[in-house]
């Protein structure tokens, strides 16, 4: 009887030791089971849905979902207000009616624009530096015929590539096919007028639908305890409901922003490790919509009718403009000899060697928080200076945090990303930080510089949410000003970049232009901030295309404004 027991007992352990093995073999397998599971369940929610959608060619806005409309600490009355008012002030002209067919639709190749000659005091057609070009846009369908509504998306500008100047201008929607664009005329020569058609108005309202849905890119996060590891999807809101998942709550406890991962099934909450990216949302347009999105209509030449060159003058004192051409819109500055010259506030220095932005910054420490548009500012530094030595933190690249010091001139550099929404690497779960609650842990003072861009990665998401963002920043920064007013606050602006057909989807220009406005209105009024014009800087520059990340001589331009700033150029006192 013993004898059959420790057979059996043997028996069972070799078993035990080979299930233990099967499972130690297969985690992986496993891991991924569940990783599909996950988004598995996600599709069928969305396939579910989609089943409901309208079959006609356009979606309707009110078809869209919403899973988070009200997430987030409640706001003030004030701010409620102020919502309001920023909704309102961005809003866009609409199309007639849902659905125009596509042959009705902008078309570029068949739209023109046509100069104005000026008139002047003298009588003759001459322009001259100091007035102003003005320029009509016929916006025309593909059937050829002119276009009797707005709502079309254009950039204008001027440009002499052969002096590496130029300058943005500015388009005035009239509502009837016709734009109005102003360029104001800053250096003499040759110059050029480009006009282009980001976006027809019918791809605008298309877009306007797609702003309003949270989940057009998917984030995961990983989860593992010991040899046991998931992965689930996560966003800031969530479809709930008895068929999904339950949810892990990441809302930041102290500016309240949300942020959701759905529950592994066999891991607990505090298990999550990482954050990144997962997907882009697929067919997200109907086949017609699609047609508004092809290569040959997005970003594309507005063509002349007539000439598109025009030779600029010198200012004459004794023949001053009449009030009529004098240039009413002037943008934040122009490219000269390929250097940016700021039409307002502090005159601009050239930082050129490395000598000068040591001794300018001798003594500072200089901490650049939020996307890898402001990364580049701390690249740009850490490169050009050879004082300044990197401190190796075993950070991912292009993830940070980023340290740079020079001990002898006692400059401190720090370059770290803001928190989720984060859609271009994986970030760990330790290195999440809101720039809200990293400003509330600086000391200040004239010693320090702080400059924030946030915006590349709120294009996918409904304007309140970048809204929300944005006013838990400002909250922070003034209690910084407060405690101490003497720190230099720099808030850099969103910038214009490449597009595509798949890419105007998700990080459209209009998307981006449309946050840019909420950011500078939201902190115009905030005493003691500076805003870097990255918009003009980049649209406005002579050769280099249109980048998400601009080219390093813009890069360059931006850091010499900022040093101005913090070591600004004495002025001669005048001899009495």
């Amino acid at each position: 009887m013993g004898r059959n027991l420790s057979k059996y007992a043997l028996i069972f352990l070799v078993l035990a030791l080979s299930g233990v093995l099967f499972f130690l073999r297969n985690i992986h397998t496993l891991e991924r089971w569940n990783c599909q599971s996950v988004s598995s369940l996600y599709q069928l929610q969305s396939s579910i849905s989609s089943v409901f959608k309208p079959s006609g060619p356009f979606l309707a806005l009110d078809q869209n979902r919403s899973y988070c409309p009200n997430l987030g600490q409640e706001v003030s009355g004030e701010e409620a207000h102020e919502e309001r008012y920023l909704l309102e002030s961005i809003s866009w002209p609409e199309p007639p009616a849902l659905g125009v067919p596509v042959r009705q639709s902008s078309d570029p190749a068949r739209s023109y624009f046509v100069i104005k000659p000026p008139t002047n005091i003298s009588g003759q057609a001459t322009w001259r530096v100091g007035g102003k070009l003005e320029v009509l846009v016929h916006i025309q369908n593909f059937l050829g015929q002119p276009k009797r509504y707005g709502g079309d998306f254009l950039l204008a500008r001027i440009r002499s590539p052969e002096i590496g100047a130029g300058a943005s201008g500015r388009v005035v929607d009239r509502q009837d096919g016709l734009y109005a664009v102003e360029l104001p005329l800053l250096w003499a020569g040759a110059a050029q007028v480009e006009v282009t058609l980001v976006h027809s108005s019918e791809a605008v309202a298309v877009l306007r639908r797609l702003r309003e849905e949270p989940d057009r890119v998917l984030f995961k996060s990983l989860f593992r305890s010991g040899l046991l590891s998931e992965t689930t999807v996560c966003n800031l809101c969530l479809p709930t409901g008895p068929r999904q998942p339950a949810l892990c709550n990441y809302t930041d406890p102290h500016t309240g922003e949300p942020w959701y991962c759905y529950k592994p099934r066999m891991l607990d909450c505090d298990t999550r490790i990482n954050h990144a990216k997962g997907d882009y949302k697929k067919h997200l347009l109907t086949p017609t919509e699609s047609m508004l999105f092809l290569s040959s209509t997005i970003k594309a030449p507005v063509q002349a009718l007539g000439m598109y060159n025009i030779t600029i003058l010198p200012a004459v004192k004794e023949l001053s403009l009449v009030r009529r051409d004098r240039a009413k819109f002037l943008p934040s500055g122009y490219y000269y000899q390929g250097s940016w010259r700021p039409l307002a506030g502090i005159p601009i220095q050239q930082f050129n060697d490395s000598s000068t932005i040591t001794q300018c910054l001798q003594g500072k420490l200089f901490y650049m928080y939020g996307d890898s548009t402001v990364r580049q500012w701390f690249e740009y530094l850490n490169a050009f200076v050879p004082e300044l030595k990197e401190i190796n933190l075993h950070s991912p690249k292009n993830v940070g945090p980023f340290l740079a010091v020079d001990i002898v001139h006692n400059i401190l550099l720090k370059y770290r990303c803001h928190g989720p929404p984060i859609s271009w690497t994986t970030v760990s779960t330790s290195e999440l930080r809101y720039v809200a609650n990293e400003l509330d842990g600086l000391p200040g003072g004239h010693d320090t510089i702080v400059a924030l861009s946030i915006w590349a990665h709120f294009t996918t998401f409904p304007v309140q949410v970048y809204m929300r963002r944005l006013r838990h920043i400002r909250r922070a920064l003034a209690r910084l000003l407060d405690r101490a007013p003497g720190t230099l606050v720099v808030v850099r602006t969103a910038n214009p970049r490449e597009q595509g057909p798949e890419v105007s989807l998700y990080y459209s220009d209009w998307f981006s232009v449309q946050l840019d406005s909420v950011l500078r209105a939201m902190f115009r009024s905030l005493q003691g901030v500076v805003l870097l014009d990255a918009w003009d800087m980049t649209l406005a520059h002579p050769t280099q295309p249109h980048l998400v990340h601009p080219a390093r001589n813009i890069v360059k331009n931006m850091i010499d404004l900022i040093l101005s700033h913090i070591c600004p150029a004495k002025q001669e006192k005048k001899k009495s």
